[in-house]
């Protein structure tokens, strides 16, 4: 079962789990391409915890396993799945806690009439690891926005030559500051579409939203599979 609760904050990294480009084609097959629609009908089955933070929780049994096998599979596939070296910031082995941050790109991108919308997410993934169980959570409590404010269909439709260069620019590197036209902002989940009725950006946040809880699925079917099954099939004990 799935549960909201809350966990801490996120450094932004680098994801392998899956692109961007895959995971919508999984989105559509679970939840289909309307994403108001889709959107709508997640958000009846999904609540938001006190600080309005979006939390899957999910304990995977791994009966015959002690701790330490638990912690070395896991650790072994975090490693293996989130390349950037800053992606693990907590990893506790007598504790059983491995904490994972991680960026996943424009989820949804949107345009509209002034502005174009690029939308990534920064899910906090903690593992707490038992004998013969672990318990994965899988939180995000905001979308990262790039907003281009000359990429609207207005701007297409200009004749400005330094408007027009701009225009599709919302892929630009981390921390470049060099376009006038571009802004960083978050958008809080509790204060958007589903979770609120009326919302100017109620396409690109059911896609957004959409998104976010189909990368959940993948993340806690990936750790699943990483623990019955190793990261390439044959991480066993017997060799």
């Amino acid at each position: 079962m799935m549960a909201a609760t809350m966990i801490c904050g996120a450094t932004v990294v680098n994801a392998q789990v899956m692109k961007a480009s895959d995971l919508e084609k999984y989105a559509k097959g679970k939840y289909g391409d309307k994403w108001v629609e889709a959107a709508a009908n997640l958000a009846s089955g999904l609540k938001l915890d006190k600080n309005q933070s979006l939390t899957y929780q999910e304990v995977i049994p791994a009966e015959g396993k002690t701790k330490e096998q638990l912690y070395v599979a896991l650790n072994y596939w975090v490693t293996a799945t989130f390349k950037d070296k800053q992606a693990i910031t907590l990893n506790d082995k007598e504790a059983g806690c491995i904490i994972v941050t991680s960026t996943l790109k424009n989820i949804a991108e949107h345009i509209g009439t002034v502005n174009k919308y690029s939308v990534s997410i920064t899910p906090v993934i903690r593992l707490d690891i038992k004998d013969g169980r672990v318990r994965v959570t899988y939180t995000v409590q905001s979308y990262d926005v790039l907003r281009d404010i000359s990429g609207g269909w207005i701007s297409v439709l200009a004749d400005d030559d330094d408007i027009k260069r701009s225009i599709g620019d919302s892929k630009r590197k981390a921390d470049d500051k060099t376009n006038a036209n571009l802004y960083d902002e978050q958008w809080e989940i509790g204060r958007h579409y589903p979770f609120v009725e009326k919302d100017a950006k109620k396409r690109t946040c059911s896609k957004a939203l959409v998104m976010t809880h189909a990368y959940s699925n993948a993340i806690i079917d990936k750790v699943e599979e990483a623990l019955k099954n190793g990261i390439v099939g044959n991480d066993n004990d017997d060799w």
